[in-house]
């Protein structure tokens, strides 16, 4: 009786830590630098800083671009419960239009996927842009791939960037 007792002890003992261990997500807080030579379809002469506050299901990110044309910083806001929410798209212009977007975790917890369709007014009229975004954070949490999908006016375009943690 006493082996019996002893051996689902261990077998609970087990399942709470797998449970545990599939239940950990990642944590994207921080502040990552661009490594441009380890991305790709960037522009020419772009960089960038990312500051992401992540707590529970909400990310929050500042985004500092710099380009030949100046230094432009994005504010942002991500929830991760899979729900439908209205947001503001801007193009790099500046130009504001309407978009909705779901953000989710990635299965496996190590990542997130971000779906937006956004359109924007033009003289020509409505144009309409799906964007996807995909994060992914190294077991170690030092780097963060983001892939990027677009379908848009220009046709549809892929844009690998790899961040460092600093």
């Amino acid at each position: 009786m006493k082996r019996i007792i002893a051996t689902f002890g261990a077998f609970v003992l087990v399942m709470t830590l797998c449970i545990t261990a599939a239940a950990a997500k990642a944590d994207f807080s921080g502040t990552w630098i661009l490594d441009k030579s380890k991305s790709e379809g960037l522009p020419p002469g772009m960089d960038q800083t990312m500051t992401v506050v992540h707590t529970d299901d909400k990310l929050s990110l500042e985004t500092k671009l710099i380009t030949p044309e100046g230094e432009q910083v994005v504010a942002d806001s991500y929830m991760l419960d899979g729900k439908e929410a209205e947001f503001t798209p801007k193009t790099p212009g500046g130009q504001a239009g309407k978009g909705k977007r779901t953000a989710k975790w990635a299965a496996d917890g190590n990542g997130i996927e971000v779906n937006e369709n956004s359109t924007f007014e033009s003289p020509e009229g409505s144009v309409n842009v799906q964007m996807t975004r995909t994060w992914m954070l190294s077991a170690d949490g030092k780097t963060l791939k983001i892939d990027i999908a677009v379908d848009g006016p220009n046709g549809k375009q892929q844009v690998k960037r790899t961040f460092i943690k600093k």
